[in-house]
């Protein structure tokens, strides 16, 4: 049996199963720490996110906050993710 020794990597082809409703966590990664957080609350204030710091880098330039929001569905989700990410104070979300 040829066993090929390293593991196949994932493919983007398989989504994975998400039982829904269920809590998601994204990481949210900004400049300024308020700024974020308004954002947040205007993205995802109706569904009462839970916010908390995560880190903050080295030289005090970037910070970022983990986002426990309820979802309902994929699209519920993926909006989030979407809204998130055009947010003028954001940089990234993850």
């Amino acid at each position: 049996m040829n066993r090929d020794p390293f593991p196949k990597p994932f493919s983007c082809k398989e989504r994975p199963h998400i039982s829904y409703p269920c809590t998601w966590l994204y990481k949210v990664i900004g400049s300024n720490e308020e700024a974020l957080r308004r954002a947040i609350q205007v993205v995802c204030g109706k569904t009462n996110p839970q916010i908390s710091k995560s880190h903050t880098s080295s030289g005090g330039k970037y910070c970022s906050l983990n986002v426990e929001v309820p979802v309902e569905n994929d699209e519920m989700r993926l909006n989030y993710y979407t809204n998130l990410t055009n947010h003028a104070a954001v940089k990234v979300v993850l």
